[in-house]
């Protein structure tokens, strides 16, 4: 948000050519025509991206999509959570870490927690609030803690006080493992949440053929399979194979909607969700 106050700002005269932002912001920065549509012409890897990664016909594109899904410990949890009404379970009593929702990751949680009370696909279950605050309520006995800092989670997952954390970075999994810590990524049936990677063009930016070039560098398969590899991010270049233990897709949620909803939410769930 501070790079796009200044984004506006200097809107006469940009001084930055691309940027990499989260959905929501960008979500902004088109209002404020600060943004310039990609089209296939100037970047001939947009054909190869999935369409649910290209958002307003092209005025920004997820370049990668990490998600958030339970990350568990392997010596407490056996097998891997296959599913997202495990974490309800009452033998996990105060051992279930949940992101705060003012965390984008903790909107993962929340919009399962709709989906399992109404049965309905995420898709629909993410317009349902109510229900999704009901069944959050109901995981407060297996709550141990409500993060907004993720390290001080994952310490809390390694040290084997916590068991899982329902809304876990793969991203940030994947590098704790990496770095030998005992924490495995579990991909639940009902499906993950895609964490919003984004990257536009600055409309009127100082460098714009460096930029088309850095945008389809971005979203080409060699630069996607690096990705895929070092931070357990989903491709979105469809040429690019899921690697196996990974889900295969991922939900989007409407961003738009989450942006003019979210505070009312963050504001109920200091109430309602203390622990």
């Amino acid at each position: 948000l501070v790079n796009l106050e200044k984004m506006v700002s200097n809107k006469a005269k940009p001084y930055l050519s691309v940027v990499m932002m989260d959905d929501p912001v960008l979500l902004l920065a088109v209002k404020e025509d600060v943004l310039e549509k990609t089209s296939a012409a100037k970047v001939p890897n947009l054909a190869k991206v999935k369409p649910a990664a290209i958002h307003m016909d092209g005025m920004w594109m997820n370049y990668q999509q990490p998600y958030a899904g339970i990350a568990f410990a392997p010596a407490k949890v056996k097998p891997a959570p296959a599913s997202w009404g495990e974490v309800w379970d009452a033998k996990y009593k105060s051992k279930i870490i949940v992101p705060s929702l003012q965390n984008t990751e903790g909107l993962s949680t929340f919009f399962v927690a709709a989906h399992l009370e109404t049965g309905k696909p995420m898709k629909e279950a993410q317009y349902q609030p109510e229900a999704a605050f009901k069944k959050l309520r109901a995981l407060k006995p297996n709550l141990l803690t409500i993060y907004t800092q993720m390290p001080q989670a994952f310490n809390l997952l390694e040290q084997g006080e916590a068991w899982m954390i329902a809304g876990a970075l793969s991203s940030y999994a994947s590098e704790r493992k990496r770095q030998g810590a005992a924490v495995e990524m579990g991909s639940p049936k009902e499906g993950v949440m895609a964490m919003p990677s984004g990257i536009a063009k600055v409309k009127n930016g100082p460098q714009p053929e460096l930029a088309w070039a850095f945008i389809n560098e971005m979203l080409g398969a060699d630069y996607q399979k690096i990705l895929t590899a070092v931070a357990a991010a989903i491709p979105t270049n469809t040429a690019v194979a899921v690697p196996a233990g990974m889900p295969k897709d991922v939900f989007v949620p409407d961003w738009e909607y989450v942006a003019k909803e979210r505070k009312g939410w963050v504001e109920r769930w200091d109430k309602e969700m203390g622990v």
